[in-house]
């Protein structure tokens, strides 16, 4: 029997991602993700996705890893600033990061060292300039019956943040499950020198 005082239990990680994170978000964004977002619930961190999903934690061995780190390495660190928010429809809230070309090109170098995982999973096609870089703020579907409002509130308080810049020099291979506060980095991924 577990006490009140005991951590929870994690269950083991089914799914991996490859992010990079943006902490300088964080003022800007985190009070909102934390209600409106699924991945904030789950631990993940603001981010820009790399892909997602990647592949099964139990096949994240040493050779996959090693082909992961040299991926990310054909892209060389770059700065990146958030100006503006946009819209998936009326579904989805986010901020658009500028540049985006390093971004497609991160994605593209990882998709390329393992076609067989294709960003969102190929919802979205199998060529990666299809997949539009983007930083999550908040999901209708999370925001209760007043939702479109709810987001709308939200976009107005994230734009009196803006513009908010940050170097990007790494990424990150996390895992974990749909359960509360259950990713956690895996390796740190350095991206290439200017």
């Amino acid at each position: 029997m577990h006490s009140l005082d005991d951590p929870p239990t994690i269950a083991p990680p089914t799914r991996s991602a490859v992010i990079v994170p943006v902490p300088a978000v964080d003022h800007a964004v985190a009070d909102h993700r934390a209600h409106l977002d699924r991945a904030a619930a789950w631990g993940v961190p603001a981010h820009l996705t790399v892909l997602h999903p990647f592949l099964p934690p139990s096949e994240l061995d040493e050779q996959a890893l090693s082909a992961l780190a040299t991926a990310v390495a054909t892209v060389a660190s770059f700065d990146v600033t958030f100006t503006a928010t946009a819209w998936f429809g009326s579904e989805v809230l986010w901020l658009a990061p500028v540049p985006e070309q390093p971004l497609r090109q991160l994605t593209a170098a990882v998709f390329s060292a393992f076609p067989d995982h294709p960003p969102y999973g190929g919802a979205h096609g199998t060529d990666p300039a299809d997949v539009q870089p983007h930083l999550t703020v908040a999901e209708r579907a999370l925001a209760g019956p007043d939702g479109l409002n709810a987001l709308r509130a939200a976009e107005a308080d994230v734009r009196t943040h803006l513009p908010v810049s940050q170097h990007l020099d790494h990424a990150l291979l996390i895992t974990g499950s749909e359960q509360p506060r259950s990713w956690r980095t895996l390796r740190r991924l350095e991206l290439g020198s200017r």
